[in-house]
């Protein structure tokens, strides 16, 4: 069912960290959101825009201010034809099936609206608008699109489900799946694992998956990081649970810091440079030895958007990844803008750790 994700009002424009946050709780809450649009509280082209949206989509999720809270509500009445109704202390729609402090949900024909107020340093109301058709996500390792899609794609129509298949890293396919009305997604997800086995994990948030993995088997990690500068630690640490599987990490930009903090050899930063496979591993080793973890990954590379020479051009980056008796580096060169090699350096090296030990995460 298509979702559209309407934001009314001026600081949802301007205020990235809180429009950021809302869209993070709409995801965990709901389906894919197939459209954002922003509008300005005093855009007298909004009631004509809410008509046509409403007329168009399965499911609105509208967030407004709490000071515009029941001018929306009227403007949703008047498409309606309804009136408004004080419930729970707020003027909402009469014929709102559900409602919660600073949330409603109504639905009119063929379209669910939730409207909800958000403001600056608050919690979120309740997002009350249910997960309406089922979806599940697998991430494949090892494979490439036209193999996962001759495997796949037989049991889908089995199954009676819908793939949609990505590209996170080279190596690694993310699947998301979801369920016709007579589908049977969980029985799609067992065969597909039968079939793949030691290749494929069924989660949606990979990064939790492995904070549980690490927790439950009592195994710890830690980071060397240079041109990703913290990013695979915020991966982790944005998750609940981190503090149990991770202590900390070293941020090493420079090759001073990389020699004194991780003890990378002096003549490997003059004779291979920061950016080579010798310094990655003397960075994990160094990484490993200082912390007493069981994991260490290390990234230095060429993020750019400068920097680059012939032989090691914008985009060139080494990863390493180490346990108590194996260790693997390598050599890797992304496209993209700075920050799209860092994050795509990022994920290629939990991809390398979920490889490394198999045993552990598969």
């Amino acid at each position: 069912m298509k979702l559209h994700l309407l934001f009314i009002g001026n600081k949802f424009i301007y205020n990235k960290s809180l429009k950021d946050y809302i869209i993070r709780r709409v995801e965990t809450k709901t389906d894919f959101i197939n459209q954002i649009t922003f509008y300005e509280e005093n855009d007298n082209t909004l009631f004509l825009y809410l008509q046509s949206v409403i007329d168009s989509v399965e499911k609105l999720i509208i967030i407004t201010t709490k000071q515009n809270f029941s001018t929306v509500g009227k403007l949703i009445s008047t498409i309606t034809k309804d009136h408004q109704i004080v419930k729970e202390g707020m003027l909402i729609p009469s014929n709102s099936s559900i409602y919660e402090k600073g949330s409603y949900l109504l639905e009119y024909e063929k379209c669910f609206i939730n409207v909800l107020y958000a403001d600056e340093m608050n919690k979120l109301p309740d997002i009350l608008i249910e997960n309406l058709s089922t979806m599940a996500e697998v991430h494949i390792f090892d494979e490439d699109i036209e193999s996962v899609n001759i495997l796949l794609m037989p049991l889908s129509q089995t199954y009676d489900v819908v793939l949609n298949i990505s590209i996170v890293v080279d190596g690694w396919l993310k699947v998301n799946i979801s369920s016709k009305k007579y589908g049977n997604l969980s029985k799609f997800v067992n065969s597909a694992k039968q079939l793949l086995d030691t290749k494929l994990i069924a989660t949606n948030n990979i990064i939790a998956y492995i904070i549980n993995r690490l927790s439950h088997n009592e195994k710890k990690i830690t980071f060397a990081e240079s041109c990703t500068g913290g990013l695979l630690t915020y991966y982790f640490t944005k998750e609940n649970g981190a503090s149990k599987i991770l202590d900390g990490s070293l941020i090493t930009y420079s090759n001073e810091l990389k020699e004194n903090w991780l003890a990378v050899d002096e003549s490997v930063l003059k004779e291979k440079g920061a950016v080579s496979f010798d310094c990655v591993k003397h960075m994990s080793d160094g990484a490993l030895n200082v912390s007493n973890a069981d994991y260490a990954l290390s990234v230095s590379g060429i993020a750019g958007d400068g920097g680059g020479t012939d032989d090691k051009p914008v985009g060139t980056v080494f990863i390493g990844v180490r346990t108590q008796d194996k260790h693997d580096e390598e050599h890797l060169v992304f496209n993209g803008d700075r920050n799209y090699v860092q994050h795509q350096s990022a994920l290629y090296a939990i991809k390398k750790l979920l490889l490394i030990d198999k045993k552990i995460f598969f």
